[in-house]
């Protein structure tokens, strides 16, 4: 703001600030104590370095509001001021005690003009203009160190990022990195090395795959080929629940928690796991590959069961599909459930009766091969995955 004209009836703005930049020094160094008296975080008799920080910037901000008076046109360079913010965010404080810096030393200084005004030969219009003066100047000072706060807090915040992106791909590489290298980083990117770890595989069908709100702690991949999430001490007090709450509504599969050299395989394990949910195989929404082991293992090598499959399946494959199906789900209670009919036909919710029939049709398709131990195994498998691969359609 403009100082309005009557201070000139009297002595002129150039005047008013020649004798106000003589007592810079004595208003400086009280600016200086009321603010180390007054704000903890600036009260470091011990440290020149910091002291000498301190009063460069109040006299940047008294001589910045003298050359206010003296040419009120005339631009003004807020980058002192951003840097100041970026420092008070270097500290790891917030902006309140620099706002409360600021209120005390233009409390200091409206003080100090008051005392003066007499001598200057101001009237009390002028006063009250240059009062108003120093409160716009002080919206503008506290304006541009709020920018280079939050400029300075992105690009750290950027910087945090990136660095755990980096750790990221580090976990999940193959082969795996070294410990020194994974301590190194970790350490850099604030990250406390867990003993294990679970990794999230997340679903991205449409090539935008938006991040749940998550713990701090828990590294993110939006933008990898298989998007995930890795999560430190999964077994950790309500870390379930919480990664539950987080994944509700998504897509996803937990990997198993192992040791977190074997980052990159429980990341394996939950991107097969997806993989078979968008298949039908597995459910759809959230899975925990723990749940589903069997089927897992089952579907791991598909060409291998396939193999299996036709050779111990092969006693029904002369049968209609509607009795290849029955008679399926019969042996396959069979082998799971136990041999007693009642027990399977109360598995099946059918009549022991009807059990009893299908069981004797599957002896004399199978005879022998009923008793040997390896083969009723390998059926198992085989019907399950045949089980697997006929709930996905």
């Amino acid at each position: 703001m403009a100082i309005k004209s009557d201070i000139s009836e009297s002595r002129t703005p150039a005047d008013i600030v020649k004798t106000l930049r003589s007592g810079i020094g004595p208003v400086s160094e009280e600016v200086i104590e009321e603010i180390q008296a007054r704000i903890p975080e600036y009260a470091r008799p011990s440290d020149e370095i910091y002291i000498k920080v301190v009063r460069m910037a109040v006299e940047q901000a008294i001589e910045g509001f003298l050359d206010r008076i003296e040419s009120p046109d005339a631009p003004w360079d807020p980058e002192p001021f951003r840097m100041i913010g970026k420092g008070e965010a270097a500290e790891g404080r917030n902006l309140e005690p620099l706002q409360a810096a600021m209120r005390l030393g233009a409390r200091v200084g409206w003080r100090r003009l008051t005392e003066l005004a007499g001598p200057l030969g101001l009237s009390p219009q002028s006063l009250y203009d240059l009062g108003e003066t120093i409160f716009v100047y002080l919206d503008q000072l506290a304006d541009a160190a709020a920018e280079g706060f939050e400029e300075a807090r992105a690009h750290a915040a950027g910087e945090m990022e990136r660095r755990r992106g980096r750790l990221l791909d580090l976990l999940l590489s193959r082969p795996p990195a070294s410990p020194d290298a994974i301590a190194d980083l970790a350490k850099a990117a604030a990250w406390r090395l867990p003993r294990t770890v679970a990794c999230v595989a997340l679903d991205d069908q449409h090539g935008a795959c938006r991040m749940p709100p998550l713990p701090p702690d828990v590294l993110t991949g939006p933008g990898r080929a298989l998007p995930c999430l890795l999560v430190p001490d999964p077994a950790g007090p309500g870390q379930a629940q919480a990664l539950e709450h987080a994944l509700r509504g998504h897509r996803a599969a937990i990997g198993p928690a192992v040791p977190l050299a074997a980052a990159a395989t429980s990341l394996r394990w939950a991107g097969e796991a997806l993989d078979l949910s968008r298949r039908g195989v597995l459910p759809r929404g959230l899975l925990r590959c723990e749940d589903h082991l069997a089927t897992l293992v089952v579907f791991k090598d598909e060409e291998l069961v396939s193999a299996l499959a036709e050779v111990r399946l092969a006693p029904l494959a002369h049968l209609r599909p509607n009795q290849q199906d029955r008679l399926a789900e019969t042996l396959l209670a069979w082998l799971r459930h136990g041999r007693g009919a009642g027990e399977v036909a109360a598995k099946l919710h059918v009549h022991p009766q009807t059990v009893r029939y299908r069981l004797r049709q599957l002896e004399e398709l199978y005879g022998d091969q009923l008793a040997d131990p390896d083969i009723r195994f390998e059926l198992e498998i085989a019907l399950r995955a045949r089980q697997a691969v006929m709930s996905g359609r």
